[in-house]
């Protein structure tokens, strides 16, 4: 274990009450030492995501303890051990994740959840490439089983889930149709790979969708948004389409007339990336080898819209949460 004397002093943000992020502040508050089976982390970088900001909010379906530090996914190096973990970890550049700990300068997380990254990523890209990535390869792997030739209709294209459903989709051989607010989000969703784009806000959404897959209905959706996104999305299916609920980040979850999966021989489909985890562990860390493998072949690219000092942790939150941006919102620390 590192000598106590070694170990730099570390600020992070914590929220003392649910609310808006300017109540929250930025004081000392260092972790300590590693516990057994634990690490303690310097951390570089931490991604800021619309949950995120729920969760520090309250309005989230999962309620931390108070006072907590916000903040669920993060890279920086190992800088002590418990009893228990290799030494030989201490140095190690990583990324981890889970339910707090990441808008600070250090953390203590349990081993398991400190994955090394290779030399050829930074640490704001480790920061948001877990989690988001993740997901969408359980999602359309495990989940919806896609196959190479298949049409992929990605709601939300510009956010986090969007955009990595985008990356991965296409690695896996599928054809792309993005569905976004804003020309910038459209723009970036073709940069990065969709075969085609449509206005989520269109009148004529639907049709816009079966005109962008030559008149035909998709194989998949990818929903992240919920709301009044997902009835039309699922109504656009083909016959064994499979609709992927990951979250809802329209503002409501939405009820589905159930004579639609009837109708079109569909599926409905959940993906929690938290609960795979935990229940298939082994399954979730040969996920993450073969993401870490299609990354060093060049074709992951997770975007940043803005980075930001931790001292600007309340704009940063302000704008993961405006949702406008074009890419992903990401605090720097410690160099």
């Amino acid at each position: 274990m590192t000598a106590e004397s070694s170990l730099s002093p570390a600020r992070s943000v914590v929220v003392d009450a649910f609310g808006e992020p300017e109540t929250f502040t930025l004081k000392e508050n260092d972790p300590g030492l590693p516990g057994p089976g634990k690490v303690r982390m310097r951390i570089h970088a931490a991604g800021v995501s619309y949950v995120d900001v729920l969760v520090a909010q309250g309005l989230y379906q999962l309620k931390p303890s108070l006072p907590f530090i916000p903040g669920s996914e993060f890279s920086g190096v190992i800088e002590a051990v418990g009893d228990g973990v290799d030494p030989a970890r201490v140095g190690q550049r990583v990324m981890a994740s889970g339910m707090g700990a990441a808008f600070g300068e250090a953390a203590v997380i349990p081993a398991k959840l400190a994955l090394p990254i290779p030399d050829s990523m930074d640490f704001p890209t480790a920061a948001i490439f877990r989690v988001s990535y993740a997901t969408v390869y359980h999602a359309l792997v495990q989940r919806a089983t896609l196959k190479a030739g298949e049409t992929v209709l990605v709601l939300g294209a510009g956010g986090a889930v969007g955009y990595a459903a985008i990356e991965v989709a296409k690695a896996l051989g599928a054809r792309v149709i993005a569905s976004a607010s804003s020309q910038d989000k459209r723009d970036l969703a073709l940069r990065g790979g969709a075969d085609a784009a449509v206005d989520s806000g269109s009148q004529t959404w639907r049709d816009d969708v079966k005109a962008a897959n030559g008149g035909k209905p998709v194989d998949v959706v990818v929903d992240p948004v919920g709301g009044d996104a997902t009835e039309p999305a699922f109504r656009s299916l083909a016959w064994n389409g499979r609709h992927l609920v990951i979250g809802f980040a329209g503002g409501y979850i939405p009820k589905l007339p159930a004579n639609l999966a009837l109708l079109k021989g569909a599926a409905l489909i959940g993906v929690d990336i938290r609960q795979f985890g935990e229940y298939e562990p082994e399954k979730a860390s040969e996920n993450l080898a073969a993401l870490l493998d299609i990354h060093g072949q060049g074709k992951l690219h997770p975007p940043i819209a803005r980075t930001y000092p931790l001292e600007q942790f309340a704009a940063a939150m302000a704008d993961a949460k405006g949702g406008k941006l074009a890419g992903r919102v990401v605090l720097t620390m410690n160099g």
